[in-house]
């Protein structure tokens, strides 16, 4: 469907701009699909303790994994530089196949991670180039190309944290803010996808508003998601097998010998009991959402309700069997299509702000 929108110039003469909004709606659902699978991909990379494995980052080349057991061994040896085998791996007594198990991880993380970057880049070109993109959307493309761009190079940085002879683990400031520009870039894809489908609807409707609520509910599920992803940072999901107590009392004992900054942002019992009480706080916030969103559209009510319906249940499990590979990765997953659902909601309510 091509929209024929009527701008105006500064002097005051008509502008014909057309486009294709759904077609970009459809291209930009499918990436934020990927982008979920990402989100998945990456949970599994963390739990399995790989993404230390790769320790270059080649943006280009590195897409070629070792190809014969002398460049396996050369990876592997590299790898033993680090804190995380000298330490923890080697005296375990990691073998090069277990090396290989990890290493697949962390390579298929990143290919992943350029696949997006090509199934977004190259469509947008094509679309510019062919003027398909409608008036007012370029420069939020371009930016959101520019978030996966920075979402590679945070990723590195993710890494490089960890790779040193002292430390045997990422920096959970680093992959927090990994996963949260993650996280944020989806919204985003959700939220421009649903404008575009809206535009191929209502010929020269206006991008939807960022309400209040839409803030209030953003601040908390924000809290949450960055409480989560220290969690996962400081393996502090081990923190406790138990819920709803710690440790058998609902407030465990933690450290506040560095004080309460220190607490609130290194503490794994701390980290772990705000995160599994704060969940309480974004699920009042979600409802409240959902409830202004169902006179407008049923199914993103039903969708904000189950995304953290399934994830209250999911991170429960989690604790319950002691952060299990399959489970925490399911938690994660269904965190990204929170965040989708939640950005559907708030769009739904900011149209008719």
């Amino acid at each position: 469907m091509t929209t024929q929108i009527l701008k105006r110039d500064a002097s005051g003469e008509g502008i014909a701009a057309t486009g294709r909004p759904l077609l970009l709606a459809k291209w930009l659902f499918a990436v934020a699909g990927v982008i979920v699978v990402m989100v998945i991909v990456g949970g599994i990379t963390r739990l399995t303790e790989s993404g230390l494995s790769i320790t270059e980052w080649k943006p280009v080349t590195g897409a070629i994994p070792p190809l014969n057991e002398e460049q396996w061994q050369a990876e592997f040896d590299a790898y033993k530089q680090i804190g995380e085998y000298q330490k923890i791996n080697g005296p375990a007594g990691m073998t090069l196949d277990d090396y290989k198990f990890i290493y697949f991880w962390e390579w298929f993380h990143r290919q992943l991670g350029r696949f997006i970057g090509l199934v977004y880049a190259l469509p947008l070109l094509w679309f510019w180039v062919k003027g398909y993109i409608p008036a007012g959307y370029k420069l939020r493309l371009l930016a959101l190309l520019a978030l996966g761009a920075l979402q590679g190079t945070f990723g590195w940085y993710m890494v490089r944290s960890g790779l040193s002879t002292e430390v045997t683990d990422v920096s959970h400031f680093w992959l927090s803010i990994h996963l949260l520009t993650a996280l944020f870039t989806l919204g985003g894809l959700v939220w421009t996808a649903l404008d575009l489908r809206r535009l191929a609807d209502i010929p020269g409707a206006q991008a939807a508003k960022f309400t209040g609520l839409a803030w209030v509910v953003s601040i908390i599920l924000f809290i949450q998601l960055l409480l989560g992803a220290w969690v996962a940072g400081l393996n502090a999901g081990l923190a406790s097998d138990s819920w709803p107590l710690m440790q058998g009392r609902l407030v465990p004992e933690f450290d506040l010998s560095k004080g309460w900054f220190w607490a609130l942002t290194h503490d794994p019992f701390l980290l772990h009991f705000l995160h599994r009480w704060w969940a309480w706080i974004a699920v009042a916030a979600l409802v409240v959402l959902a409830r202004k969103t169902r006179p407008f559209d049923r199914r993103a009510s039903i969708a904000i309700h189950s995304a953290f319906g399934i994830q209250i249940i999911l991170g429960i499990a989690t604790v319950w069997t002691g952060v299990n590979l399959w489970v925490a990765t399911a938690h994660q997953g269904v965190g990204a299509l929170l965040v989708a659902a939640t950005a559907w909601g708030m769009h739904l309510i900011g149209r008719r702000a």
